[in-house]
C-alpha cells in the first residue's frame, strides 16, 4: 500500500510549500499578464449589446478569470485577506503555467501561432493544453453568468469560435448548457453554494472538484487527435496529468493562490521532447523530475490494476480526517526531509 501511495506523496510534497512560503506581495504570485489582461466586461469589444471575447488570444482568455475572481472575490472575503483563499485561482494559474511552458502554441508548427518569432499571444487550436482549458474556462465563466454573479445576463456575451474545428467548442450559455450539460449543471451548483453565507471552505472545494472533473470527463476524447503533434513524452505526459486530475480531486486539494503557485514550481517548464526521461533531464529541477515521473508511474500503475488503485485512493481518502491527516503528514515530510524514492 505504501508502494502504491509513494508517487502521490512525492507530488503532493511540493504543494505544501505554500505554507511555509512567506511571499510578501501576493500579485507576484499572479498569472503572467494578469495586470494586462481585461478586468471588466466594457473593457472588451461590444456589438449589437453583446460583449464579444476572443478566447484564442490569451490575454482575452485570461480576462475571463480575471473578471470570475473579481466578481467572486466577495464570496471568499470570509475565509482570508486579498481574495487569496479564492478557489478559483487554479484555474488561471493552470493557464499561466500552459502559457509560459509553450503549451498553447501550435505543436504542428505549420503557424506561428503562440511562438516568440510569432504571434506568441496566440492559442492554437491544435494545441491539446488549449483546448482541454477551453472548457475549463469557457464553462465555470458562462455558468457564473448564468447564476447572476457576473452581473450581466446569459445574453450579453458571447465568445467567438476557432479558425477551424467550430463544432467542437461552445460559445454561450445555451450552446454550453446544450452541448455539456452536466458540467454546467456542476458549475451552477458550484456558484449556488458559492452565494451561501454559511458554505463551508470544504464543502465549496468538494462542489469545485465535482465541477472540474465533470467537464473534463466530458472532453476527455474529443482532442485525442491532438496527441500526434507531440513527442512520446509529451503526450504522455498529457495523459498523465489528464488522470491525476482525478486523484488530486478526490483529496480535494485546496486550489487557493499561493498553494496552486507552489505546486506548479514542480511541473515540467517546458514541452517534453524526445530522449526527455525522468527523473533525469538535466534542465528540469529535482522536484520537476520527481512529480514528472511520479505522473507517468500513477498512470501506468492506473492503467496496470485496472483502475484498482483509484478505487483504493478513494476508500483511504473517503473522510475529510483522512484527508486532512494525509496533508499534515505531507507537510511534516517536508518540513524535515527532502523527498527520495
Amino acid at each position: 500500500m505504501m508502494a502504491l501511495l509513494s508517487p502521490w506523496a512525492c507530488i503532493l510534497i511540493s504543494c505544501f510549500s505554500a505554507s511555509l512560503a512567506e511571499e510578501s506581495n501576493l500579485s507576484d504570485l499572479y498569472p503572467p499578464l494578469w495586470e494586462e489582461s481585461p478586468g471588466q466586461f466594457s473593457e472588451y469589444t461590444v456589438e449589437n449589446g453583446k460583449y464579444i471575447i476572443n478566447p484564442w488570444i490569451y490575454p482575452q482568455r485570461m480576462g475571463m478569470y480575471k473578471i470570475l475572481l473579481k466578481q467572486t472575490a466577495r464570496y471568499f472575503e470570509k475565509f482570508g485577506p486579498e481574495n487569496e483563499n479564492n478557489i478559483l485561482w487554479g484555474l488561471p494559474l493552470q493557464h499561466g503555467w500552459q502559457y509560459n511552458s509553450g503549451r498553447l502554441a501550435d505543436p504542428s508548427k505549420r503557424t506561428d501561432c503562440g511562438y516568440d518569432s510569432g504571434d506568441r499571444l496566440c492559442i492554437s487550436t491544435d494545441s491539446w493544453w488549449a483546448d482541454l482549458n477551453y472548457f475549463l474556462c469557457a464553462l465555470p465563466f458562462l455558468a457564473a453568468v448564468d447564476s447572476g454573479i457576473m452581473g450581466i445576463s446569459p445574453e450579453q456575451v458571447t465568445l467567438l469560435p476557432p479558425p477551424k474545428g467550430q463544432m467542437k467548442f461552445c460559445v454561450n450559455v445555451s450552446t454550453c448548457q446544450s452541448s455539456f450539460p452536466e458540467a454546467m449543471r456542476k458549475w451552477n451548483t458550484f456558484y449556488k453554494h458559492v452565494q451561501i453565507p454559511y458554505s463551508s471552505f470544504e464543502d465549496l472545494l468538494k462542489y469545485l472538484w465535482d465541477a472540474h472533473t465533470k467537464t473534463l470527463a466530458g472532453v476527455k476524447t474529443i482532442f485525442d487527435d491532438s496527441f500526434e503533434y507531440y513527442s512520446k513524452p509529451e503526450s504522455n505526459f498529457e495523459r498523465s496529468w489528464f488522470l491525476s486530475v482525478d486523484y488530486i480531486a478526490v483529496l480535494q486539494f485546496p486550489t487557493t493562490l499561493t498553494k496552486v503557485y507552489e505546486f506548479q514550481k514542480s511541473l515540467p517548464p517546458r514541452l517534453l521532447v524526445n530522449g526527455d526521461m525522468a527523473p533525469f533531464i538535466s534542465d528540469f529541477s529535482t522536484n520537476q523530475n520527481i512529480v514528472l515521473l511520479s505522473l507517468n508511474v500513477i498512470r501506468e500503475v492506473h492503467t496496470w490494476t485496472g483502475s484498482l488503485s483509484f478505487k483504493i485512493w478513494k476508500i483511504l481518502m473517503k473522510t475529510p480526517a483522512a484527508r486532512e491527516q494525509l496533508l499534515k503528514f505531507l507537510e511534516m515530510i517536508l518540513q524535515n526531509s527532502n523527498p527520495t524514492f
